[in-house]
This record gives C-alpha cells, sequence and structure tokens, in this order.
C-alpha cells in the first residue's frame, strides 16, 4: 500500500509539473538586429553575441565534412562573381548586377551559400592527384553598409586555404590569407572567422548548450516555384541536439496539450523560422500568430512546448515567448514495450533526484542505471531491481558539479537515456 501511495504522489507530481505555469522569456536581439541569441531550453540560459563579430562559418565536425556558410544575421549578401580563378585581379564592383547571388540552406546547417556555387563542391574541385579540393570559385560578399570584400577558398585538405581582400571605393586591397583548421576543440559544429580581425572567434556555445539560434537569416518569402529569397528575423534551431514539430492550435491555454505525433518532428532547422508573426500595415506593428504553437523534443525524449507572444521588430529588436516542459504530459515513455522510466525533479536544485521505473518483460540478471557527462565520461552507475513492476529509487548526487548529464538506463539490451540538469 505504502509502494501504491508513493508511486500515485510521484505521478501526481509529474502532472503538475506539467500544468505549471510557463517560463516567459525575452529575447534581446537589440535595435537593428545588433546581436544573434543562443537559447538553451534545460537550462533557461541565452547567450547573446554581436552579429558582426564574424563573417564565415567553416564546418569541422570530420575531416571528410566540408561546408561553409555566410553571416547572415550581419546582412551579408554573397555572389559569384567569376568561376575562374584567374579572373581574380580583375573582379569589379561594377559587374554585381552580372554576379549571381548565392544563399545559405534555410533548412540544414550543413551546407551554406558557397556550397552552392558552380563547382563541383561549389566553391571548387576534387583533385584526384593531390587529394585536395582546389578552389575554382571567386565570390564577393556585399555588407549592409555596401561595402565589398571578393573573397575565395584556395584549398582544403584537412582545412581551409582562404584569400580574400577588401574594397576601398577605388581598389581592392592587397590579398589576405589564412587557414581555418578542421578541428580544434570537441563539441562544436563549426569554427567561425572574421576577416575585420583576420582570425576564429568564438560564437556558438558547444552544440549541447543551445537549442535555438535567433537572428536574421535569408527565408524564402515566396513559393518553391517561384522562390523570393529575403532577410527575415526568427529563429533556426540546433538539429544536433532537438528536432520541432508545428501544432495549429491556440498557444496561450490551460487545457493540457496532446503531444504531436513521433513522425511530425522535423529536423529541418527552419520549423519554427520566422512565420509566427506578421507585419500589420494598418498598425505599422508586429502581429503574433495566436494559433501557432512548437514543440520542441530533445535527443533524450524531453518535450518543450513553446508560443510567441511579442515581437519589437528592427526597433527594439525584442522577441518574446513563453514555454514548459511537457513531457509528463505523456507519462513515463514506453521504449519497445520492455522498460521505461523518468527523472523528477528535472532540472534538479538539491542533487537528490527520484527515479522512477517500469520494467515489464525484461529477464536480465541485473539492471544498471548510469549518468555520463557530456564529454562521455562515466561519472554515477547504480543498480536497480531485475524484477518486473512500477518502483523507485532516490539517486544521491551531491558529487556532481552542475551542469548538463545524460542518464541511461539497461536492462539486458534494452536501453534508454534521457537528459537531466543539475543546476
Amino acid at each position: 500500500m505504502k509502494k501504491l501511495l508513493l508511486c500515485a504522489s510521484l505521478l501526481s507530481a509529474f502532472f503538475a509539473t506539467a500544468q505549471e505555469d510557463y517560463t516567459q522569456v525575452t529575447i534581446p536581439l537589440q535595435p537593428g538586429y545588433a546581436n544573434q541569441v543562443f537559447f538553451d531550453f534545460s537550462s533557461n540560459t541565452q547567450t547573446a553575441v554581436a552579429a558582426n563579430t564574424w563573417d564565415i562559418a567553416f564546418l569541422r565536425i570530420s575531416s571528410m565534412s566540408i561546408g561553409t556558410r555566410v553571416n547572415d544575421s550581419r546582412g551579408i549578401r554573397v555572389f559569384e562573381a567569376s568561376a575562374n580563378v584567374n579572373d581574380w585581379a580583375s573582379i569589379d564592383v561594377t559587374g554585381e548586377a552580372e554576379w549571381t547571388e548565392l544563399y545559405n540552406s534555410e533548412t540544414t546547417w550543413l551546407t551554406g551559400a558557397f556550397d552552392t556555387g558552380s563547382a563541383p563542391y561549389g566553391w571548387g574541385a576534387y583533385n584526384p592527384a593531390t587529394h585536395h579540393v582546389s578552389g575554382t570559385v571567386v565570390f564577393v560578399l556585399k555588407y549592409a553598409d555596401n561595402t565589398y570584400k571578393k573573397f575565395m577558398i584556395e584549398d582544403y585538405f584537412g582545412g581551409y586555404t582562404i584569400k580574400y581582400a577588401t574594397w576601398n571605393g577605388t581598389e581592392w586591397s592587397a590579398d589576405e590569407t589564412a587557414v581555418i583548421p578542421n578541428a580544434g576543440g570537441e563539441g562544436y559544429t563549426f569554427n567561425f572567422f572574421s576577416l575585420d580581425t583576420d582570425q576564429t572567434v568564438t560564437v556558438a556555445p558547444t552544440d549541447t548548450d543551445w537549442d535555438l539560434a535567433f537572428g536574421r537569416y535569408y527565408g524564402n518569402v515566396g513559393t518553391n516555384e517561384e522562390p523570393a529569397m529575403y532577410l527575415v528575423t526568427g529563429a533556426l534551431h540546433n538539429a544536433a541536439t532537438v528536432t520541432v514539430a508545428q501544432a495549429d492550435e491556440t498557444g496561450a491555454t490551460t487545457e493540457t496539450p496532446s503531444l504531436p505525433a513521433d513522425e511530425t518532428y522535423s529536423e529541418d532547422i527552419n520549423i519554427i523560422g520566422d512565420d509566427w508573426k506578421s507585419f500589420n500595415m494598418g498598425t505599422f506593428t508586429y502581429d503574433i500568430d495566436p494559433e501557432t504553437t512548437f514543440y520542441v523534443k530533445q535527443t533524450d525524449g524531453t518535450v518543450y512546448r513553446m508560443y510567441f507572444t511579442a515581437f519589437g521588430g528592427t526597433g527594439t529588436g525584442t522577441l518574446s515567448f513563453n514555454y514548459k516542459n511537457i513531457t509528463a504530459t505523456a507519462g513515463i515513455e514506453d521504449v519497445n514495450e520492455n522498460m521505461s522510466f523518468g527523472l523528477y525533479p528535472n532540472p534538479a536544485s538539491d542533487k537528490n533526484v527520484t527515479l522512477i521505473y517500469d520494467i515489464k518483460n525484461s529477464t536480465a540478471n541485473k539492471n544498471t542505471v548510469s549518468i555520463y557527462a557530456v564529454t562521455g565520461a562515466k561519472v554515477f552507475e547504480t543498480e536497480v531491481t531485475a524484477d518486473s513492476g512500477f518502483y523507485t529509487k532516490q539517486l544521491n548526487l551531491s558529487q556532481l558539479n552542475s551542469g548538463i548529464y545524460v542518464v541511461q538506463m539497461q536492462s539486458g539490451s534494452y536501453t534508454q537515456s534521457k537528459k537531466l540538469v543539475i543546476r
């Protein structure tokens, strides 16, 4: 009887958590959208970065993966000026009307504007004799203040060798070169480079520490048949940590929401995007669509429900949204109908966490719960009962530092993982 009462109490606590008030968030992009802001749901933290601190992001997830994105948030436009490297010295900005404009992909981080050029690799071609990718395309970057830089990736072989010069109004400056490695610290998708300071800079937090990137990007405001690219303001999500589903339902509601079906969640990074708002020509302000709601699912199964409440436009550069963790709404997840578990509270402030688990069809001699740091190191392990049924276990995690961890429960060949935040 005591066990049943405890289980009922804990389940009630889960559902009570789901009904708590939403967390209100204001993102300060600053007037003129001077900032980019990275947001993390688990820790409710923001990382703001001045948009003008970088120009180009170089993909660095493996030596076989090549990609380069331009900084949309800075309002930089990319043009292919020539497909002949011999034209480098003769590029003239008066020929802009003849150039081809290129854009970052708005659905994946892995394809940038330079990757969509006319060469086999967008900006260059593979050399089978040297196993290098050699640059064949000359690009010109046009900035919001109508200044220009010409740019090309001369070579790739485990790193990017780039060349660039600045237009001073009458002629190009002396060429500058740099090498950006496809490495340098774990946990980051890109190395960011500033053509102003000629060095790599820190922009995004580690991949595990952000879910949404707020700022400007070029999005298609036309149709697939007749695209019209325009610089919009919104959110792109971190496909390495979350997927997103959009629902046509009232955001501000006291009703218990139903989680979207698994197949409705998408890795396309612009599911949240910018179309949760529209410009009102009568009031010259932005209207928020009250019937647009988003569900953000993290890799550990945690689901956050969010809806926008305000957008100030370029004058203030602020936007606001509400969110809450609604994972408990669905109860404890089933995995292969053999085992399931939950953690409460999560985030945990006093480092004492209640593990709630249900062993259904296991024949394992023992079940283990392991906790891993984001580096992959195991920092905690304990055994739990191997008997079928619904159980709870108190975990004393006082030896762990504040941060984000992955909790893995294993019963025989079945495993399930969840994210745990310790504050």
